[in-house]
Protein backbone atom coordinates (compact mmCIF):
# COMPACT_ATOMS: atom_id res chain seq x y z
CA UNK A 1 0.00 0.00 0.00
CA UNK A 2 1.34 3.60 -0.81
CA UNK A 3 1.88 6.13 1.88
CA UNK A 4 0.17 8.66 2.02
CA UNK A 5 1.81 12.30 1.11
CA UNK A 6 3.67 13.80 3.82
CA UNK A 7 4.66 17.70 3.51
CA UNK A 8 6.80 19.12 6.16
CA UNK A 9 7.40 23.13 6.75
CA UNK A 10 9.81 24.78 9.07
CA UNK A 11 8.94 28.80 9.32
CA UNK A 12 10.99 31.12 10.80
CA UNK A 13 12.20 34.84 10.18
CA UNK A 14 12.41 37.83 12.10
CA UNK A 15 11.10 38.51 15.12
CA UNK A 16 7.94 40.94 14.16
CA UNK A 17 7.59 39.66 10.33
CA UNK A 18 4.38 37.66 11.09
CA UNK A 19 5.20 34.20 12.22
CA UNK A 20 2.07 34.09 14.78
CA UNK A 21 -0.03 34.98 11.83
CA UNK A 22 1.71 32.43 9.61
CA UNK A 23 0.94 29.58 11.99
CA UNK A 24 -2.28 30.58 12.57
CA UNK A 25 -3.14 30.72 8.61
CA UNK A 26 -1.60 26.77 8.40
CA UNK A 27 -3.81 25.93 10.99
CA UNK A 28 -6.64 26.93 9.22
CA UNK A 29 -5.89 25.30 6.08
CA UNK A 30 -5.49 21.85 8.21
CA UNK A 31 -1.83 21.28 8.88
CA UNK A 32 -0.41 20.52 11.84
CA UNK A 33 1.02 23.27 13.98
CA UNK A 34 4.07 23.32 16.80
CA UNK A 35 5.59 26.08 17.42
CA UNK A 36 9.14 26.65 19.56
CA UNK A 37 9.43 22.61 20.40
CA UNK A 38 13.26 22.17 21.36
CA UNK A 39 16.01 21.69 18.44
CA UNK A 40 16.62 18.40 20.53
CA UNK A 41 12.89 17.15 19.88
CA UNK A 42 12.42 18.29 16.52
CA UNK A 43 14.52 15.75 14.46
CA UNK A 44 13.21 12.39 15.95
CA UNK A 45 9.29 14.17 15.90
CA UNK A 46 9.76 15.24 11.75
CA UNK A 47 11.07 11.67 11.14
CA UNK A 48 8.02 9.76 13.01
CA UNK A 49 5.94 11.72 11.25
CA UNK A 50 7.78 11.36 7.68
CA UNK A 51 7.87 7.39 8.45
CA UNK A 52 3.78 7.75 9.42
CA UNK A 53 2.55 9.85 6.02
CA UNK A 54 -0.61 11.01 5.37
CA UNK A 55 -0.16 14.30 8.14
CA UNK A 56 1.40 17.32 6.74
CA UNK A 57 3.31 19.71 9.72
CA UNK A 58 4.51 23.24 9.58
CA UNK A 59 7.12 23.96 13.02
CA UNK A 60 7.90 27.46 14.13
CA UNK A 61 11.26 28.09 14.87
CA UNK A 62 13.07 31.11 15.91
CA UNK A 63 15.75 32.75 18.61
CA UNK A 64 13.22 31.39 21.70
CA UNK A 65 13.55 28.09 20.64
CA UNK A 66 15.67 25.73 22.98
CA UNK A 67 18.52 25.08 21.82
CA UNK A 68 18.80 27.39 18.77
CA UNK A 69 21.26 28.41 16.70
CA UNK A 70 21.76 29.19 13.11
CA UNK A 71 24.39 26.38 12.71
CA UNK A 72 22.00 24.09 14.20
CA UNK A 73 19.36 24.62 12.33
CA UNK A 74 20.94 24.28 9.29
CA UNK A 75 22.63 21.36 10.15
CA UNK A 76 19.20 20.11 10.97
CA UNK A 77 17.50 21.11 7.62
CA UNK A 78 20.56 19.16 5.64
CA UNK A 79 19.64 16.08 8.17
CA UNK A 80 15.95 15.86 7.73
CA UNK A 81 16.58 16.25 4.20
CA UNK A 82 18.58 13.29 3.57
CA UNK A 83 16.63 11.31 6.17
CA UNK A 84 13.28 11.53 5.36
CA UNK A 85 11.74 10.70 2.42
CA UNK A 86 9.01 13.58 2.74
CA UNK A 87 9.89 17.42 1.30
CA UNK A 88 11.36 19.27 4.19
CA UNK A 89 10.90 23.22 3.09
CA UNK A 90 12.31 26.54 4.85
CA UNK A 91 10.09 28.66 5.15
CA UNK A 92 11.99 32.53 5.72
CA UNK A 93 9.63 35.14 6.45
CA UNK A 94 11.01 38.67 5.68
CA UNK A 95 10.80 42.69 6.42
CA UNK A 96 12.14 45.96 6.79
CA UNK A 97 14.11 46.82 9.87
CA UNK A 98 12.28 50.43 9.79
CA UNK A 99 8.84 48.28 9.31
CA UNK A 100 9.57 45.59 12.23
CA UNK A 101 10.73 48.97 14.59
CA UNK A 102 7.67 50.33 14.34
CA UNK A 103 5.79 46.90 14.87
CA UNK A 104 7.40 46.53 18.15
CA UNK A 105 6.64 50.44 19.07
CA UNK A 106 3.19 50.28 18.67
CA UNK A 107 2.12 46.90 19.94
CA UNK A 108 4.85 47.41 23.01
CA UNK A 109 6.46 44.38 22.89
CA UNK A 110 9.93 43.83 23.74
CA UNK A 111 12.46 42.20 20.97
CA UNK A 112 13.60 38.67 22.26
CA UNK A 113 17.47 39.99 21.53
CA UNK A 114 17.19 43.60 22.39
CA UNK A 115 18.09 42.95 26.65
CA UNK A 116 16.96 45.99 28.15
CA UNK A 117 18.54 48.43 24.67
CA UNK A 118 16.81 49.66 22.41
CA UNK A 119 14.76 47.81 19.94
CA UNK A 120 16.24 48.74 16.90
CA UNK A 121 19.49 47.18 17.83
CA UNK A 122 17.74 43.71 18.88
CA UNK A 123 16.35 43.99 15.43
CA UNK A 124 20.26 44.75 14.14
CA UNK A 125 21.42 41.85 16.37
CA UNK A 126 18.80 39.76 14.73
CA UNK A 127 19.70 40.09 11.00
CA UNK A 128 22.94 39.54 11.42
CA UNK A 129 22.01 36.35 13.25
CA UNK A 130 19.65 35.39 10.59
CA UNK A 131 21.37 36.32 7.31
CA UNK A 132 22.65 33.07 6.43
CA UNK A 133 18.72 31.57 6.92
CA UNK A 134 17.53 34.36 5.15
CA UNK A 135 19.98 32.64 1.98
CA UNK A 136 19.19 29.26 2.39
CA UNK A 137 15.40 29.84 2.61
CA UNK A 138 12.99 27.76 0.33
CA UNK A 139 10.50 30.43 0.20
CA UNK A 140 10.89 33.92 1.30
CA UNK A 141 7.68 35.97 2.56
CA UNK A 142 8.78 40.14 2.40
CA UNK A 143 5.67 41.27 4.98
CA UNK A 144 6.34 44.78 4.87
CA UNK A 145 4.40 46.26 2.62
CA UNK A 146 1.81 43.45 2.79
CA UNK A 147 -1.61 43.66 4.49
CA UNK A 148 -2.51 40.59 7.07
CA UNK A 149 -5.27 39.35 4.16
CA UNK A 150 -2.08 39.54 1.40
CA UNK A 151 -0.03 37.97 3.56
CA UNK A 152 -3.06 34.96 3.92
CA UNK A 153 -3.49 34.89 0.53
CA UNK A 154 0.05 34.22 -0.20
CA UNK A 155 0.27 31.20 2.20
CA UNK A 156 -2.93 29.70 1.11
CA UNK A 157 -1.74 29.89 -2.26
CA UNK A 158 1.37 28.35 -1.29
CA UNK A 159 0.18 25.77 0.91
CA UNK A 160 -3.23 25.32 0.49
CA UNK A 161 -3.68 21.42 0.70
CA UNK A 162 -6.66 21.06 -1.38
CA UNK A 163 -5.68 20.25 -5.14
CA UNK A 164 -4.74 23.29 -7.29
CA UNK A 165 -3.29 24.51 -10.09
CA UNK A 166 0.58 23.53 -11.39
CA UNK A 167 0.99 27.34 -11.48
CA UNK A 168 0.07 30.05 -9.38
CA UNK A 169 0.85 33.82 -10.92
CA UNK A 170 0.46 36.57 -8.34
CA UNK A 171 -0.20 40.24 -10.97
CA UNK A 172 1.29 42.94 -8.22
CA UNK A 173 0.70 46.63 -9.17
CA UNK A 174 3.13 48.62 -7.03
CA UNK A 175 4.70 52.37 -6.29
CA UNK A 176 8.08 52.82 -7.17
CA UNK A 177 8.81 55.28 -4.54
CA UNK A 178 8.19 52.43 -1.93
CA UNK A 179 9.96 49.93 -3.90
CA UNK A 180 10.32 47.28 -5.93
CA UNK A 181 8.69 43.98 -4.79
CA UNK A 182 11.18 41.83 -3.40
CA UNK A 183 9.07 38.83 -4.48
CA UNK A 184 8.95 40.16 -8.28
CA UNK A 185 9.87 37.51 -10.73
CA UNK A 186 9.05 40.19 -13.73
CA UNK A 187 9.24 43.30 -13.38
CA UNK A 188 7.55 46.38 -15.69
CA UNK A 189 7.65 50.21 -16.28
CA UNK A 190 4.43 51.79 -16.33
CA UNK A 191 5.93 55.71 -16.02
CA UNK A 192 6.32 55.54 -20.06
CA UNK A 193 2.26 56.25 -20.41
CA UNK A 194 0.28 59.26 -19.78
CA UNK A 195 -0.07 59.95 -15.91
CA UNK A 196 -3.86 60.86 -14.62
CA UNK A 197 -2.74 62.51 -11.52
CA UNK A 198 -1.78 65.96 -13.51
CA UNK A 199 -5.47 65.84 -14.03
CA UNK A 200 -7.03 67.68 -11.03
CA UNK A 201 -10.37 65.69 -11.59
CA UNK A 202 -8.58 62.22 -12.18
CA UNK A 203 -5.95 62.70 -9.13
CA UNK A 204 -8.19 61.01 -6.37
CA UNK A 205 -9.26 58.32 -8.52
CA UNK A 206 -7.79 55.16 -9.29
CA UNK A 207 -6.60 52.75 -12.04
CA UNK A 208 -10.16 50.63 -11.71
CA UNK A 209 -12.07 53.61 -12.54
CA UNK A 210 -13.32 53.76 -16.02
CA UNK A 211 -12.50 57.43 -16.67
CA UNK A 212 -8.90 57.14 -15.74
CA UNK A 213 -9.08 53.87 -17.60
CA UNK A 214 -10.03 55.66 -20.74
CA UNK A 215 -7.57 58.46 -20.38
CA UNK A 216 -4.73 56.23 -19.98
CA UNK A 217 -6.56 54.39 -23.44
CA UNK A 218 -5.69 57.48 -24.93
CA UNK A 219 -1.69 57.23 -24.95
CA UNK A 220 -0.91 56.07 -27.90
CA UNK A 221 1.56 53.83 -27.01
CA UNK A 222 -1.03 51.73 -24.31
CA UNK A 223 -2.69 49.83 -26.97
CA UNK A 224 0.59 47.97 -28.90
CA UNK A 225 2.38 48.08 -25.39
CA UNK A 226 -0.43 45.95 -24.03
CA UNK A 227 -1.11 43.82 -26.59
CA UNK A 228 3.40 43.12 -26.45
CA UNK A 229 2.99 42.37 -22.95
CA UNK A 230 -0.20 39.81 -23.77
CA UNK A 231 1.89 38.09 -26.50
CA UNK A 232 5.01 37.72 -24.21
CA UNK A 233 2.86 36.42 -21.23
CA UNK A 234 1.75 33.92 -23.98
CA UNK A 235 5.10 32.89 -24.63
CA UNK A 236 6.66 32.88 -20.92
CA UNK A 237 3.49 31.83 -18.86
CA UNK A 238 3.70 28.01 -20.71
CA UNK A 239 7.25 28.09 -20.34
CA UNK A 240 7.64 28.47 -16.86
CA UNK A 241 4.51 25.73 -16.41
CA UNK A 242 6.65 23.50 -18.23
CA UNK A 243 9.83 23.98 -15.69
CA UNK A 244 7.87 23.31 -13.12
CA UNK A 245 7.27 26.82 -11.83
CA UNK A 246 5.18 26.37 -8.97
CA UNK A 247 4.94 30.37 -8.15
CA UNK A 248 5.30 33.38 -10.53
CA UNK A 249 4.94 37.11 -9.61
CA UNK A 250 4.33 39.83 -11.88
CA UNK A 251 4.67 43.08 -10.98
CA UNK A 252 3.68 46.21 -12.43
CA UNK A 253 4.53 50.01 -11.87
CA UNK A 254 4.10 52.97 -12.05
CA UNK A 255 5.06 56.21 -9.63
CA UNK A 256 2.28 55.91 -6.53
CA UNK A 257 1.17 52.75 -7.89
CA UNK A 258 -2.66 54.13 -8.13
CA UNK A 259 -3.53 55.27 -11.73
CA UNK A 260 -1.29 53.35 -14.46
CA UNK A 261 0.50 50.39 -12.46
CA UNK A 262 -3.27 49.54 -11.23
CA UNK A 263 -4.90 50.16 -14.88
CA UNK A 264 -2.65 47.64 -16.51
CA UNK A 265 -2.21 45.07 -13.81
CA UNK A 266 -6.45 44.49 -14.05
CA UNK A 267 -5.98 44.62 -17.65
CA UNK A 268 -3.32 41.63 -17.33
CA UNK A 269 -5.06 40.09 -14.67
CA UNK A 270 -7.99 39.34 -16.17
CA UNK A 271 -6.46 38.07 -19.38
CA UNK A 272 -4.56 35.38 -17.38
CA UNK A 273 -7.88 34.40 -16.03
CA UNK A 274 -9.45 34.60 -19.25
CA UNK A 275 -6.96 31.86 -20.36
CA UNK A 276 -6.88 29.31 -17.64
CA UNK A 277 -4.39 30.16 -15.20
CA UNK A 278 -4.75 30.77 -11.14
CA UNK A 279 -3.97 33.89 -10.91
CA UNK A 280 -4.36 36.34 -7.96
CA UNK A 281 -4.17 40.36 -7.85
CA UNK A 282 -2.77 42.62 -5.33
CA UNK A 283 -2.93 46.13 -5.22
CA UNK A 284 0.04 46.93 -3.12
CA UNK A 285 0.52 50.60 -2.93
CA UNK A 286 -3.46 51.57 -3.98
CA UNK A 287 -4.33 52.50 -0.30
Amino acid sequence: MEKAHTRIVLITGYSGAGKSTALKQFEDLGWEVADNIPLSLLSPLVRDISRAGGMNIVVGVDTRTRGFSVDALSELLQTLRSDTDSPVELLFLDCDSDVLQRRFTETRRKHPLANGRPVADGIKAERNLFRPLRGQADIRIDTTLLSLPDLRNQLIQRFSLNDSPTMTITVMSFSYKRGIPREADLVFDMRFLRNPYYDEKLRPLTGQNDKVVAYISEDESFRPFLQQLKSMMDLLLPRYKAEGKSYLTVAIGCTGGRHRSVCVSENIHGYMMENGYFTQLIHRDLE
